[in-house]
This record gives C-alpha cells, sequence and structure tokens, in this order.
C-alpha cells in the first residue's frame, strides 16, 4: 500500500553497530516495502571503519537477510539505497559526513529531509551532536530531525547537560527521545482502552481501584551488555524510563486533544504529582546461579565482564503514590529484573471488594475483579471477575474474558517500524519530551543517591523474598503469587 510520506535521507551515526543491523535497517526496510517508499527513502550509515558503499552495503544484505526479509525485497531497496561515509578524522571527519549528505541529496533530488539518528553508546552523543551541529547538518532546507536512544544521561545532573547540548543546536521540536517500549501497539492501545471506553475509564481512579502493578521482566542475563550495564543497573536501564513511561500512560488524565504536546503534558504531570519514595519502599535484587527452562545459569557475579565484587542491581521493586485526585491512596507496584522465569510486560489494576460480603459462605470467598493488560509476549488483554461454580451450593470461582491480538489481527509490527516511520511523518507522540526525561531523573534521583544494598535471588524466580513485604504491606500480592 502506498502512503505518501516526504523524501527522506535517513543518517544513522553507528551505522555498523549491533543496534542498526539487528533492529533499524530491518525496520527500515519493512517500512520501505509496505509504505512503497522505494524512491523516497535513502539509508546513510556513518562509522568509524572505513568503508566503501558497497563493502556497507553487502553487510546490510546480510542483515536484513539474517532478519528474515526476503531477497527481493533486499535488491529492490538497499542495493540502490543504501550509502556509508566514515567519520575518521583521517577521511575529512563531519565535513565529509557533511559532503556526502549533500552528494546524495542531490543525486536523488531530495528536499533536504534528514532523520540523524544516534546509534552511538550514550557517553558519545554530546560529541556527536556538537559535530553534526558544528558542520551545520542540524539545518536544512527541509526540516532536520535528531534522534537519540536511551538512556538520555545517567541522572537528573547530566541529564540537564545534555538537554543543554541538544537545545544549543536544535530545537525540542526537532528532537525525538526514543524509547521503544512506547512504539509497542499494545503501549500505545492503552489510551484507546482507558478514553474509547467509557465502561473502564469510569471505573479507573481511587472509588474503585485498589492497587496497580506493573511489571517488565525479562528471562536473559546480560548477554553481551556488562561493560554498559554493570555501569547502569536496572534501575536506570529499565524503571527511569521504560517503566515509568508505562506508568504515566495508566495514570494520566484524559489529553485535552489527541495530539503530542497534549498527551505529553499529562504524562508529566503524573510524574511530577509521585510523592516521594521511601527508601524502606525500594527493593534492590541482585540475581544469583539458578535454573531458566532447564538449563542452569550463572549468578551476576560470575558473568563475564563485571566487576568483582559488583553492587549493580539487577531487580528493583518498589512502591509509589500520585497524590492528586485521581489515583490519592492507591499503591503502584513498579518491577523489573533480569532472570526472572519469564520474558514479561504486564499490567494489573485490582479493583476494590463489594463493601458487603455477600457471598462469605460456605467456604466462598470473593476475590479482586482485575484488569491484566499484557503488552509482551502473547499481547493482549483479560478481564478476571467472580462466576459461580456450577453444581455448587455457592462456591465462587474466578474466570477471565479475555482478547489477544495474535487471535484477532495480523502480527504486531516491530516497535521500531512504528517509531521510525513515525520520524518521517513527524509525529512525536510516542517520543519523550526534555521536561518530561527531567522530571523522572528528579522523582529518582534521591534513591540513586542512597541506593539499598541488593539482596540475592535465584535465577528463575520474581526477585529477592524481602520484594514480596512491599505489596503485603497494604495486603496486596504480586500478580503470580495472588492466586488469581
Amino acid at each position: 500500500m502506498m502512503t505518501d510520506a516526504p523524501a527522506t535521507l535517513f543518517v544513522i551515526v553507528g551505522g555498523a553497530g549491533d543496534l542498526t543491523g539487528r533492529k533499524l535497517l530491518p525496520a527500515i526496510a519493512r517500512i520501505v516495502e509496505d509504505k512503497n517508499w522505494h524512491e523516497t527513502f535513502h539509508v546513510l550509515a556513518v562509522g568509524r571503519a572505513v568503508k566503501d558503499d558497497e563493502t556497507y552495503r553487502e553487510w546490510a544484505r546480510k542483515s536484513l537477510m539474517l532478519a528474515g526479509l526476503s531477497a527481493e525485497t533486499v535488491r529492490a531497496w538497499c542495493d540502490t539505497s543504501i550509502y556509508y561515509a566514515s567519520n575518521a578524522e583521517e577521511s575529512g571527519g563531519w565535513a565529509a559526513v557533511a559532503g556526502k549528505v549533500a552528494a546524495i541529496e542531490a543525486k536523488h533530488g531530495l528536499p533536504g529531509n534528514r532523520a540523524i539518528y544516534l546509534a552511538v553508546p550514550p557517553r558519545a552523543f554530546p560529541t556527536v551532536i556538537e559535530a553534526v551541529g558544528q558542520v551545520g547538518l542540524n539545518k536544512s532546507p527541509g526540516f532536520t530531525r535528531l534522534v537519540i536512544e536511551k538512556p538520555f544521561g545517567k541522572s537528573l545532573e547530566s541529564a540537564g547537560r545534555l538537554n543543554e547540548v541538544v537545545h544549543r543546536w536544535f530545537e525540542e521540536s526537532q528532537v525525538y527521545r526514543i524509547d521503544h517500549y512506547l512504539g509497542k501497539e499494545t503501549v500505545q492501545n492503552l489510551l484507546v482502552f482507558r478514553f474509547a471506553n467509557a465502561l473502564f475509564e469510569s471505573a479507573w481512579n481511587r472509588s474503585l481501584v485498589r492497587s496497580v502493578e506493573i511489571t517488565v521482566g525479562e528471562h536473559l542475563g546480560l548477554e553481551t551488555r556488562a561493560g554498559y550495564y554493570d555501569q547502569a543497573g536496572a534501575f536506570r536501564d529499565m524503571i527511569q524510563n521504560h517503566v515509568s513511561q508505562v506508568l504515566t500512560l495508566v495514570a494520566m488524565e484524559p489529553p485535552v486533544k489527541l495530539d503530542a504536546d497534549s498527551i505529553r503534558d499529562e504524562k508529566v504531570k503524573v510524574l511530577r504529582s509521585i510523592l516521594p519514595i521511601a527508601v524502606e519502599d525500594v527493593v534492590y535484587g541482585q540475581y544469583a546461579g539458578g535454573v531458566i527452562e532447564d538449563e542452569t545459569v550463572p549468578g551476576y557475579l560470575e558473568e563475564p565482564g563485571v566487576a568483582e565484587g559488583s553492587t549493580t542491581e539487577t531487580s528493583v521493586s518498589l512502591r509509589l503514590h500520585i497524590d492528586n485526585w485521581r489515583w490519592q491512596g492507591v499503591p503502584f507496584y513498579l518491577r523489573t529484573g533480569k532472570r526472572f522465569p519469564e520474558r514479561l510486560t504486564q499490567i494489573v489494576v485490582r479493583f476494590r471488594e463489594p463493601p458487603v460480603a455477600l457471598f462469605e459462605v460456605a467456604g466462598s470467598e470473593v476475590n479482586s475483579d482485575a484488569i491484566v493488560i499484557t503488552l509482551q509476549p502473547n499481547e493482549g488483554f483479560e478481564l478476571h471477575f467472580d462466576v459461580k461454580a456450577p453444581a455448587e451450593d455457592m462456591r465462587l470461582e474466578t474466570v477471565p474474558l479475555d482478547f489477544r491480538y495474535a487471535e484477532e489481527f495480523r502480527a504486531l509490527p516491530d516497535a521500531y517500524e512504528t517509531l521510525l516511520e513515525d520520524i518521517v511523518i513527524g509525529d512525536q507522540t510516542l517520543f519523550v519530551r526534555s521536561d518530561e526525561v527531567e522530571a523522572a531523573w528528579g522523582l529518582y534521583q534521591p534513591i540513586l543517591d542512597n541506593p539499598p544494598m541488593p539482596e540475592p535471588y535465584a535465577a528463575g524466580t520474581w526477585g529477592p523474598p524481602s520484594s514480596q513485604k512491599l505489596p503485603h504491606a497494604t495486603g496486596d500480592a504480586w500478580w503470580e503469587d495472588s492466586g488469581d
């Protein structure tokens, strides 16, 4: 299907890296194929290795084939629309990159629309942004958009400094801070689920909601990320961005309009309404050895590249409260970790029990109704409610009423496909604004300044046993322990 979009040159800094090969090039190729953008969408990869166009195209072909794209798709676009430029000093540095950009735009008659994607380590962000600005790539006859991967800073202070560098060369309207969780269809559907269905929105408040739980779990360990992760930890890697982004969409008020700034305004209000988090409401964990899917796996301290005696946390569980009219008194539980029993991103909204216990007779028990929203894998929604078990006096049983995307629609697109298309068309709704970044860092900085010591937990479990105390203190339990 043909979708109109402005002719664009997509400049990937770090163009021969792992992110580019695994995610960006396959996502771009699928968009080009699905939207028929073969003639209007071109890629310039920028890197340190000295390669010519054809050498880089061969690498790109292999990456695209490994990602499952057809040979026909690769030939139709890759061989004619991908270019390479080195930013090594001996090759002319960023002035040479700017020259290559101008040459490609002239060759294909492009109007000067550019998206500059920083697929480089976070420590390189300021240097690259300064270089891009100094050679004038931040300005063009068309649009110029700067795309920055997370993490955006590693503290409130560093995020503020990075924002200063960004705004020295780019207007906020040009900046796309990417969090790939927001590109998932099920995350986006939270807005539809809440605001298009009066049944749910009318119950989405302190009068009927008892608690909210958000879990982002990974069953994998470090893989090849020890160099980054041992410096960052689970809090910076997940809580400050992915988990908090989901939290704001769950808790936000209806926006005045369905546009980027209106939605992002409401997300910032949520972050600014969260009460200071007490250190006793935060539990850090670090995985020890264990068994996952019948495979024995090493503990964190035994992973290659981890510093001896490291106290980096691999799981975080915390409780917070939002001090506003809608959520006053409702506990929110956030949890993330590596080497959990399964890969899972899930939201559980529990409702209050009926005010009068009419059915607590003959051993029956009324359970809290709950909405379970699964963002990955097996994306979908479940409504759990009580029914009378057949042929019993009055025994209640909790059953789910569910919907699964895979059963109703085609396979969901990769999150990067959604986000990259939004960059080209100029939709900032799913991208993080500067004040939102700093509000999140400001909320969590006291914990990062005075972190608890991580407690060990066996690989294949949901974190340290003491993390259970957070929901137990308010009469709740994590979903897998609730018996629902």
